[in-house]
């Protein structure tokens, strides 16, 4: 992390626990236009030192490692690559826009508040975001990623914040959160309290869900209510990727002058969890 003589952070910064480095934050990634720019976490280790984050793989170039990522805010895309357009599919548009990082509020070895603008048409704010991230050990094998978002809308006029499955495309109600875990020979585990693999957790709200890869397990937990009622967008054979669904069901309205906020905290331990386990951390994390 580099300071400039005014305090203002000018390179990515590192996120520490239990006095070793987890997470490394980069504010102004040097990805192309149509990866829809954006500051993320990339890498994130246990803290056993193994990776749990994949930046720009192959199967998607446009997946960051941990972030915000939204397919449609009034027709433009944050979330990068192809647009999903009804009655033509996946297109390739000139649609994308751009997180911005304006300053950080507050900034420390473990965690940072941070102000930044979405941009669309090169210039224009389309909405405001405060990010709030923290990191807290919870044992000696895991630690917790407490992620806060809040979006809003500074214009004059309702703008709203859609999915491919709102835009007609079932089951592809990504774009919120979201957090793309490392590709392994094996595709991981995934569950809830009450459900086992893709087809039984994929676009269901549930209290947490974990993801279980090669040496480590990742914990999700909406911790509000709002947050809760989000579905829960789940990939493990296509690539392994968990987020919460801003539209699932209908596209999110927010007023001129109105926020949306939610608040993700995700576990991130070592080695295999089982469901009780799981659950004793999360309520610590949450409850932190």
């Amino acid at each position: 992390m580099t300071r400039t003589a005014h305090g203002l952070v000018t390179a990515p910064l590192t996120l520490s626990c239990a006095g070793r480095p987890v997470a490394r934050y980069e504010i102004r990634p040097d990805v192309e236009r149509r990866l829809s720019p954006r500051p993320f976490l990339h890498p994130v280790t246990t803290l056993a030192g193994t990776p749990v984050t994949e930046f720009a793989p192959a199967d998607h170039l446009h997946h960051l490692g941990v972030g915000v990522a939204v397919p449609d805010v009034d027709g433009r895309n944050f979330w990068g690559g192809r647009t999903y357009v009804e009655g033509r599919g996946p297109t390739e548009l000139d649609n994308h826009g751009e997180q911005r990082h304006r300053e950080f509020k507050l900034c420390d070895p473990d965690g940072f508040v941070e102000d930044l603008d979405w941009i669309a048409d090169g210039c224009v704010p389309l909405l405001r975001e405060r990010r709030t991230v923290a990191v807290t050990q919870l044992a000696d094998d895991a630690w917790a990623l407490d992620f806060t978002f809040s979006l809003t809308n500074p214009s004059d006029d309702v703008l709203s914040i859609g999915s491919p499955a709102t835009n007609g495309r079932p089951g592809a109600a990504y774009g919120g959160f979201f957090w793309r875990a490392p590709k392994g020979a094996a595709a991981p585990a995934v569950f809830t309290a009450n459900g086992e693999g893709e087809p039984a957790v994929h676009g269901s709200p549930a209290d947490w869900l974990a993801m279980a890869g090669d040496g480590w397990t990742l914990v999700f937990a909406g911790a509000t209510a709002g947050t809760r009622r989000d579905p829960w967008f789940v990939r493990t054979d296509e690539y392994p990727g968990v987020g919460s669904s801003l539209a699932s069901a209908a596209r999110l309205p927010i007023a001129p002058g109105d926020t949306a906020v939610r608040r993700v905290v995700t576990v991130v331990a070592d080695g295999t969890l089982d469901r009780k386990r799981a659950t004793t951390l999360v309520r610590k994390a949450v409850t932190a």
